[in-house]
């Protein structure tokens, strides 16, 4: 089960202290439901996952799995369209949580900022106080999901709007 409440940024936060850097580049295989490959280069080393998401907001169904580059390099031959580009940034809180914060396709015109605080329970979740700007909230915001974001961008061919 993957708890989460996600935030749209003006840029990446200066008021935290950055714990690592990497990028991120997703595909998605399909939509609905969602299923994504993605790679991570961080450090120097490059590791790929497999991931399927349930419906939800605050919280839904998360299944992930380890992959090799060769079943990656597969997987994402099945795609047609580049891949999401995320220069991410993760934070540690004052509380000891995670900020996770992602540039996305830096560059383009549907360049933004996000970020995401993983939570253990929705009680957490739900009283969590971000100390961190923000310029919306966008936990409960379907619209919002990445796989929104491929189908509309990419698919679709059309500007994402924030």
């Amino acid at each position: 089960m993957e708890i989460e409440r996600k935030f749209i940024l003006k840029a990446f936060p200066e008021n935290l202290e950055e714990e690592t850097r990497h990028t991120i580049f997703q595909y998605y295989l399909s939509c609905d439901p969602y299923v994504r490959v993605r790679s991570k280069l961080k450090d120097g080393e490059t590791t790929y996952k497999l991931t399927i998401k349930g419906k939800g907001t605050l919280s839904r169904v998360e299944v992930e799995f380890d992959m090799d580059s060769e079943s990656f390099s597969e997987l994402i031959s099945l795609c047609e369209y580049e891949p999401v580009r995320k220069d991410m940034r993760i934070y540690r809180l004052p509380d000891g949580k995670i900020f996770e914060c992602s540039n996305v396709d830096k560059g383009t015109e549907n360049e933004f900022f996000y970020g995401e605080v993983e939570f253990e329970d929705e009680n957490s979740a739900l009283s969590f106080s971000p100390p961190f700007s923000f310029l919306r909230e966008v936990t409960y915001d379907d619209s919002f999901h990445m796989n929104r974001y491929w189908q509309t961008t990419r698919i679709d061919g059309k500007s994402f709007k924030i």
